[in-house]
């Protein structure tokens, strides 16, 4: 089984940075698909961005050019690098893995302000 843990997130001003780490126990990931996603108050899930066991990625259009996502297998870890953070960007951050997106975390705040 494979636990997920989030770290990183908080209060952050606009234009400013922030790098989200999940770190993996349990098992190794270094061989899933791990991904980003985010959930706003009242909002759906968003899908951010997705990163293969070799590292292609793909991202969604909200955060493409802003984030950036690496991974770390040495480390079991995976990261988000979040630049020009806006307002809108305010939502809890999850991470994800596996077929599926069958492992998450339970996420950590993040907080733009205007």
């Amino acid at each position: 089984q494979v636990q997920l843990v989030e770290s990183g997130g908080g209060l952050v001003q606009a234009g400013g940075s922030l790098r989200l780490s999940c770190a993996a126990s349990g098992r190794t990931v270094s061989s899933y698909h791990m991904g980003w996603f985010r959930q706003a108050p009242g909002k759906e899930r968003e899908f951010l961005v997705g990163i293969s066991p070799s590292g292609n990625t793909w991202y969604g259009d909200s955060v493409k050019g802003r984030f950036t996502v690496s991974r770390d297998n040495a480390k079991n870890t995976v990261y988000l690098q979040m630049n020009s953070l806006k307002p809108e960007d305010t939502a809890r951050y999850y991470c994800a893995a596996g077929v599926g997106w069958a492992h998450w975390g339970q996420g950590t705040q993040v907080t733009v302000s205007s």
